[in-house]
């Protein structure tokens, strides 16, 4: 049986036999004796997004006291549930990502931990996830952006929305309605100011509504 540790756009954490790209933390969120989940959903404000091999480093998953490994379908989903790159293991990306966030959001010389802080109140509204409102039509958000409408996830890629399942993404037939922002609104003017996500493959397997035209 797989465990409980799959991360949803929504910040939900099911279990679920996808892996995904990328792994991540919140803390430690969890019991290595039965390798279940306490009740609480985050232990630190510092949520990231690490990647799955580093220097040849194996964990146990959920097998010791320490963090929690979190898995995400890709680093779009990772941002909607309102994690950033980690500064250790994604060095490169999370400098990438600050410098973009830093022009996005029109500040300067921020710590990680200023970061969070933003994340952690754009994320979380009551103990639950914070949805908000669309700052322009869904076709014209960043790519990378992911929003909801209903019970469903979407991601928007060069104008069009493809949904989200935990095996990657399909195509949309019909268009989508009352759609909320998934991603904070910090990480998407981030997004806004050329952060570039890594995608899961399935997301490149739809052509550009544009294509062919010209």
């Amino acid at each position: 049986m797989p465990l409980q540790n799959r991360v949803t756009p929504s910040g939900d954490i099911i279990a679920d036999p996808h892996r995904g790209l990328f792994t991540g933390n919140r803390g430690i969120i969890h019991d290595p004796a039965t390798k279940t989940l306490l009740n609480k959903r985050w232990a630190s404000p510092a949520w990231i997004t690490c990647v799955c091999e580093f220097r040849g480093w194996r964990r146990k998953v959920m097998g010791t006291r320490s963090w929690t490994e979190l898995f995400f379908l890709d680093e779009a989903t990772a941002f909607a549930a309102g994690h950033r790159p980690c500064f250790f293991c994604r060095r490169d990306d999370a400098n990438r990502f600050r410098a973009a966030w830093e022009e996005g959001n029109g500040v300067a010389n921020v710590l990680a931990r200023d970061i969070d802080a933003v994340l952690h109140r754009e994320r979380l509204e009551k103990g639950k996830k914070r949805l908000h409102p669309l700052p322009m039509p869904v076709e014209k958000l960043p790519d990378g952006a992911m929003v909801q409408a209903g019970a469903e996830s979407f991601l928007v890629l060069q104008g069009r929305a493809l949904e989200w399942t935990m095996a990657g993404y399909r195509e949309v037939s019909n268009a989508i309605e009352d759609a909320m922002l998934l991603t904070p609104p910090s990480t998407l003017r981030a997004l806004g100011a050329g952060y570039r996500t890594t995608l899961h493959p399935s997301a490149q397997n739809f052509p550009s509504p544009l294509a062919g035209e010209g």
